[in-house]
């Protein structure tokens, strides 16, 4: 194993400190010559003896040191670290606070030069004069090598301390290391520091090294899941005993996954007793590493007989694995074609969680959304159909994962298909289901669907039908489908659950209108007064405009004759007679000629104190009855001519 980690660390070592096969050693760039680390062939090696360093006077050591100061304020790195080491050369080290601003400052830059600088001067300390480093420091520098993602060096810091005999605190470098050693995905290399770690701490009796139940656990888990080394494992455990650190859930977690791999029966038992023995009553992880180990044993037999067991144990309440258990699952069936073997489990699985189990929380959901999250929801519905062909009794929990992938996968047609299948077998679902799968649905603009959903909801007795409802009807209308607006809202007008009202009705109209269909306007208006629902202000507003647009003056008339018998018998209780409707009723009949009607409009308008723009109607009686004589209608149509010359008076049209 000793090989495992040196591999891991000396070729970065290689890449981070040497620029040649023949580099100096570790920090002999403290030197004055270390950026000529390459040699000059045409010159030969001097064999002489280096000079003994020279001590420096009191005035030369008070400028380096005041100079290190200055550029450390100012940020001159290069200065600084010229500064430093001329010092070093001379046998002489800068004050403590001096010492460990400059080694901050160099590992906060993050660059390598600066970080191999900072590395460098920390270990060349430790040897010479450790009394000068702080623990603060080499944290700081740890957490700086992990966001510059170099794993080598902080390793290599670590086993220098341990190697000098420096010791630190453990949680100055445990918990940093730990998370070093995730993001490089190599926990085994920080299990030989921390197995050196507590060899120091138990024989030393050295209490602060002491390491916490975390870093044990990280421990373990390089042991149990990279290594797979039972022999380690417990090693670690030993060595968690004599420094009398507490095991968690965790703890036993991962050394089950160990021993469920390894098919270690005797010993998982024996991790049961120990975890009632050290309070460590949620099983739910414990359980959940027993199916990763023995899904990777590809051992399936036990992989049902553990879920069915923690079931029993949990009487039949919740499973609690998460997804990525589920996942796992799923892959080992699937590879050896085992789709019975699944629909198997989550039919025993039901037997023992009743009827009563939470929708999202069964197993058979959690087997199937797991196929659903990895894009296998074919694979899910194989599942189902199974379970059919077993005639075995399928909860909701099987269903809700594949209608919610058939959703996203816009494959609504298939989607409600599954609901009809769902309702024939005696299950409802709730309200929010049947909601997202018709919103679904209308964005695709599969329209049978959603009715066909909506009807499923209506004969399922759902009180609530509100948002769906109002999720066709709005749909309907941006996708311009009046014709089903009009036939979905016959079919839907008598279900008391549903508050239909005249707006909805004035939707369709505005619509047909829009769209030049007024014949089917006119049919929609018909059956909404025949069904008792009143026309109001709108209603008359979207009609008068389609048949303006349609140059249909004399309906418009109708409509005006329609409603002038509504004011005199109800007044506005009905209708609200604005000012848009008097100017929507003027501009029609002034184009179509009914002038002893606008009259009429303009006599009610005063009447009820509506302003009225005379102008709009006098362009309007220009471009339409420019050329018309009245003197022509004096002996024809008497009435017409002083409906006309009325208007013209009105208008200004005389002067």
């Amino acid at each position: 194993m000793g090989k495992r980690v040196v591999s891991f660390v000396l070729p970065y070592r290689a890449l981070f400190f040497s620029s040649t096969p023949e580099s100096p050693t570790l920090y002999s760039f403290l030197q004055p010559s270390i950026f000529a680390l390459t040699k000059n062939k045409q010159q030969p090696i001097s064999e002489a003896s280096p000079k003994a360093p020279t001590c420096l006077s009191t005035s030369q050591l008070s400028t380096l040191q005041t100079t290190l100061h200055k550029s450390l304020l100012s940020s001159n790195t290069d200065e600084a670290w010229k500064s430093f080491k001329a010092l070093t050369t001379h046998q002489a080290f800068p004050p403590k606070p001096l010492t460990n601003s400059l080694l901050s400052h160099l590992s906060s830059l993050g660059d390598t030069l600066n970080l191999k600088r900072a590395f460098a001067s920390a270990l060349f300390l430790m040897e010479k004069n450790p009394l000068l480093l702080q623990h603060d420091t080499l944290h700081h520098m740890l957490l700086s090598m992990k966001g510059a993602n170099t794993a080598a060096p902080a390793f290599a810091l670590v086993r220098s301390m341990l190697r000098f005999r420096f010791f630190v605190p453990f949680h100055v470098w445990g918990p940093v290391l730990v998370e070093i050693s995730r993001d490089c995905g190599n926990l085994a290399a920080f299990l030989r520091l921390f197995e050196e770690n507590c060899r120091v701490a138990l024989e030393e009796r050295v209490e602060f090294m002491k390491p916490d139940v975390g870093a044990c656990n990280a421990s373990l888990e390089g042991c149990c899941c990279e290594l797979e080394s039972v022999s380690d494992a417990e090693r670690v455990v030993g060595t968690m005993s004599n420094l009398g650190v507490r095991p968690d859930e965790s703890s036993f977690g991962f050394l089950g996954y160990l021993y469920a791999l390894k098919g270690l029966e005797e010993k998982i038992r024996e991790l049961e007793v120990l975890m009632g023995g050290f309070g460590c009553l949620n099983k739910k992880g414990f359980y959940c590493n027993l199916i990763r180990g023995y899904v990777k044993s590809g051992n399936l037999a036990s992989v049902e007989a553990t879920i069915v067991r923690f079931l029993n144990d949990e009487g039949g309440k919740d499973w609690g694995f998460d997804v990525e258990t589920f996942c796992e699952v799923i892959k080992v069936y699937f590879q050896k074609g085992n789709v019975k073997g699944l629909a198997n489990l989550i039919v025993d699985a039901h037997k023992i969680e009743g009827s009563n189990i939470v929708v999202d929380r069964s197993i058979g959901y959690g087997i199937v959304n797991a196929c659903v999250s990895i894009g296998l929801s074919d694979k899910a519905h194989s599942i189902l159909d199974e379970m059919n062909v077993q005639g075995a009794s399928v909860g909701l929990g099987v269903y809700i994962p594949i209608l919610k992938a058939y959703c996203k996968e816009n494959r609504t047609a298939e989607a409600t298909q599954l609901v009809m299948e769902i309702s024939n077998s005696g299950l409802q679902l709730d309200v929010e289901t049947y909601d997202a799968l018709i919103e679904a649905s209308m964005c695709s603009q599969d329209f049978q669907s959603a009715f066909s959903l909506f009807r499923d909801m209506r004969e399922a007795r759902i009180p609530d039908l509100k948002g769906s409802y109002l999720t066709i009807m709005t749909g309907l209308m941006e996708k311009h489908r009046p014709e089903l607006m009009a036939a979905f809202l016959d079919e839907v007008v008598e279900d008391p659950r549903i508050d239909v009202g005249t707006h909805d009705w004035n939707s369709i109209i505005h619509a047909f209108c829009k769209a030049g269909r007024l014949e089917d306007a006119r049919r929609t208006f018909r059956r909404m007064i025949f069904l008792q629902f009143e026309p109001n202000d709108q209603t008359y507003l979207s009609m008068i405009n389609g048949y303006v647009l349609a140059e249909k003056y004399f309906l418009v008339l109708m409509l005006w004759n329609e409603v002038k018998r509504k004011l005199s018998m109800d007044g506005q209780k009905g209708i609200k007679f604005d000012q848009n409707l008097v100017d929507a009723f003027l501009y029609a009949m002034v184009k179509g000629g009914f002038f002893d009607a606008v009259m009429q409009v303009v006599e009610k308008a005063n009447e009820m104190k509506i302003f009225v723009d005379k102008w709009r109607y006098k362009q309007a009686f220009m471009q339409t009855h420019k050329k018309l004589r009245v003197a022509k209608l004096r002996k024809k149509k008497f009435r017409k001519m002083e409906a006309i010359i009325a208007f013209k008076n009105w208008a200004g049209l005389n002067a």
